[in-house]
């Protein structure tokens, strides 16, 4: 990834809440809470999120159990496992993701739409 994080989450760290980060953001460890992020948010195969995410793109290597709001891309690698629902303009999904939720997919997507208002 050309980017450089800004926040990195290590492997052995356990956070509860909510996280909110003005760039980029890797996670290897274990979240329970929403992950916000004006970047992009990348899921390390150690990486685990239970609560929803919201970026401008996404990388999930690891487990997601929670909905995910992306307004450019996500990728699912081959690694990914992701229980809820998925909104992006692009989606890429590696043979031996797991992916079990609704996906909606829409040009122009924003983060304000992800509660089901069409605001055109």
């Amino acid at each position: 990834m050309a980017e450089s994080m800004s926040t990195v989450i290590g492997k052995d760290a356990k956070l509860t809440g909510t996280i909110e980060v003005a760039g980029s953001l890797r996670i290897d460890g274990y979240i329970k809470g929403k992950v916000v992020s004006s970047e992009t948010v990348v899921i390390g195969t150690t990486g685990k999120v239970e609560g929803d995410v919201d970026a401008k793109n996404g990388t999930i290597a690891g487990t997601v159990t929670g909905n995910v709001t992306v307004t450019e891309k996500v990728e699912l690698q081959t690694q990914a496992v992701l229980y809820g629902d998925l909104k992006t303009t692009a989606l890429v999904i590696e043979q031996g993701a797991t992916f079990d939720g609704a996906c909606c997919m829409k040009q122009g997507a924003t983060r304000h739409e992800a509660g089901g208002t069409n605001s055109k």
